[in-house]
C-alpha cells in the first residue's frame, strides 16, 4: 500500500472498506441507540444529530448542515439546537462512544480483548493524530476530544477520527467539482444502482427532487436520457472518488508497510463481524456497498 499513485487510491480504499462499519455501529446498532435515548434526546434523527455533531459542541444548524453536506436545512433544524435542551454535547459524546464500543464488545465476543485490538488501535490512533487537520473541520473537532484509553474504545474513537477526516475530504472533493450534497447522493445512486428509496426516509429526498438533481446531472452531459451515466458522468465519477482516496491517504502516510499490513490484518476480523451482525445497512447513504 505504499506505492504511490493509483495503489495509493486503492490502499486508502481498502481502509476506509474496513473503518466505515466499525464507526457505523454508532448508528445502526442498538446500544448506541438506546444510550442516546436514555441521555433524553427523543427519535432517532435528534440523536443522530446530537451524537455527530456532539464534537462540534452546542452548535446550531447552519453549521451542521454546511459540514454534514448533503441533508436539507430543515431537517437538521428540526433536531438541532433542540437537542441541547434535552442534554448537553458531553452526554451525547458519552453515550456514542460508550454504546458504540458496547456494540462493538458483543459483535466480537472473545476476540473483543485479542491483542489485535490493541495492535490495531495504536495504529490507527497513530495515523489520526498525525493526518492533517487544514480543510478538516468535522475531523478537527473529534481530535479535539480526549483518546480513550481502553484498546476497543481507543479503535472505535480511531476509527471515527479517519473516518471523520476522509468525509471532509470528500465534501470538498464534491464542492470542487460543483456536484452539491444533495446531487451527490442521487450521482452515487445512479452509478451504483442504490434505489432511490435508500434515500428517501435517510435524507428526506423525495421523489420531486430526486428528478429535479437528476435533470441537473443530464444538463451537466452526466447522465443520458434512459436515465445511465454517461462517459463523462462515469468519469467525473471516478475522478471524484480517486480524488478523496488520495486526499484520506494523507493519514497514512507515516506509517510503514509493516503498519498498514499489521492495521488491515487486525481489522478484518473486526469488520467481518459487525458485518455479519446484519445490523447495518447492505446500502445506505454512506457510500458503501457491503454486499460486495
Amino acid at each position: 500500500m505504499r506505492a504511490m499513485g493509483r495503489e495509493r487510491v486503492g490502499g486508502a480504499r481498502v481502509l476506509w472498506r474496513l473503518l466505515e462499519p466499525v464507526h457505523a455501529v454508532t448508528y445502526f446498532s442498538p446500544e448506541p441507540l438506546a444510550a442516546l435515548k436514555a441521555a433524553g434526546y427523543r427519535g432517532f434523527w435528534m440523536g443522530y444529530f446530537a451524537g455527530r455533531a456532539a464534537p462540534l459542541g452546542a452548535t446550531g444548524p447552519e453549521l451542521v448542515h454546511a459540514l454534514f453536506y448533503n441533508f436539507t436545512f430543515d431537517h437538521v433544524a428540526r433536531a438541532l439546537p433542540d437537542a441541547w435542551g434535552f442534554a448537553p454535547p458531553e452526554a451525547a459524546l458519552a453515550a456514542r462512544s460508550e454504546g458504540s464500543v458496547a456494540a462493538l464488545r458483543r459483535h466480537l465476543g472473545e476476540q473483543a480483548s485479542a491483542p489485535e485490538i490493541e495492535r490495531a488501535a495504536e495504529i490507527a490512533a497513530r495515523a489520526a493524530a498525525a493526518a492533517p487537520l487544514e480543510g478538516r473541520p468535522l475531523f478537527a473537532a473529534n481530535r479535539s476530544l480526549p483518546e480513550p484509553d481502553e484498546p476497543l474504545a481507543r479503535l472505535w474513537h480511531a476509527a471515527t477520527l479517519l473516518r471523520e477526516h476522509r468525509g471532509d475530504g470528500h465534501v470538498a472533493t464534491l464542492l470542487a467539482a460543483g456536484i452539491g450534497g444533495r446531487a451527490a447522493h442521487v450521482f452515487h445512486a445512479i452509478a451504483s444502482g442504490t434505489p432511490a428509496d435508500t434515500y428517501a426516509a435517510a435524507r428526506h429526498l423525495g421523489p420531486d427532487e430526486w428528478d429535479a438533481l437528476v435533470a441537473g446531472l443530464r444538463e451537466r452531459g452526466y447522465v443520458d436520457d434512459a436515465g445511465t451515466l454517461t462517459d463523462a458522468g462515469r468519469a467525473a465519477k471516478r475522478d471524484v472518488e480517486d480524488r478523496t482516496d488520495a486526499a484520506a491517504w494523507s493519514a497514512y502516510e507515516q506509517l510503514d508497510d509493516a503498519e498498514l499490513d499489521a492495521l488491515v490484518a487486525a481489522l478484518r476480523p473486526v469488520t467481518a463481524a459487525v458485518v455479519a451482525a446484519g445490523e447495518i445497512p447492505v446500502r445506505s447513504p454512506m457510500g458503501l456497498d457491503l454486499s460486495s
